[in-house]
């Protein structure tokens, strides 16, 4: 059972890059922020109704280690989670990378695979200290709004809905300051290929989501127990 789980996260993490990413790098010019923004939300829509009922569709280490502290999943379940997560988003952006260089003037170095950054030359400029800031408080946001919506009482049908239009807001919030992580999955596979820069500001996007994701389990969880 469990190693159905894994390959459910792995494909849908999947799906998010290749949706998402793929959008910001094959129709970025055509569909602009609005686009990149939507197609990150139906990708999410999407994977949360073809696949939330195999593993839950965490798609995010940051959504998994919520759970662990809001004392929905056990911390060995999360590392398998997490390990899953990133595995299917490196193969996505792998693909993504496949499709992309079959065009005569693509190149990596230029014109990247939708990775994360921040600082002089990366979008809107922003500091390191401003894309923390919005990485961690961001990811808070979005974990509160998914064990909100998947708890026990919360209408179900509607969940994956709410969770896909959050992201898409997040994306419209904040694709200009960071190119919006909240994921550390979704950041590692990209930076993977691109190399460089993007790797060496990889740390903020894999600290930030989890320090938002695992406070945001902390805080649904003292909210029950005073319930």
């Amino acid at each position: 059972m469990m190693g159905k789980k894994l390959i459910a996260e792995a494909l849908g993490t999947l799906i998010l890059v290749l949706f998402g990413c793929g959008a910001a790098v094959l129709m970025g010019a055509q569909i602009g922020m609005l686009g990149i923004a939507l197609a990150f939300g139906l990708a999410i829509v999407a994977a949360a109704y073809g696949l939330g009922a195999i593993s839950g569709a965490h798609l995010n280490p940051a959504v998994s280690l919520g759970m662990v502290t809001a004392g929905r999943m056990s911390v060995t379940d999360f590392a398998g989670y997490a390990v899953a997560q990133i595995v299917g988003a490196i193969v996505g952006a792998f693909i993504l990378m496949l499709i992309a260089t079959g065009k005569a003037d693509y190149t990596v170095a230029a014109n990247g695979l939708g990775q994360n950054g921040f600082g002089a030359g990366y979008l809107g400029g922003y500091s390191a200290f401003a894309a923390l800031v919005f990485e961690t408080v961001m990811t808070f946001l979005f974990v509160t709004v998914i064990l909100g919506a998947t708890e026990k009482g919360a209408p179900g049908a509607m969940a994956g809905l709410a969770i896909g239009l959050t992201l898409a807001a997040i994306h419209l919030v904040g694709i200009n300051v960071t190119g919006v992580s909240v994921n550390p999955a979704r950041s590692i596979g990209p930076a993977l290929f691109v190399g460089g820069k993007a790797v060496e500001q990889l740390w903020l996007f894999i600290l930030a989501p989890l320090v938002g994701g695992a406070l945001a389990g902390i805080v649904y969880r003292a909210d029950l127990t005073r319930a």
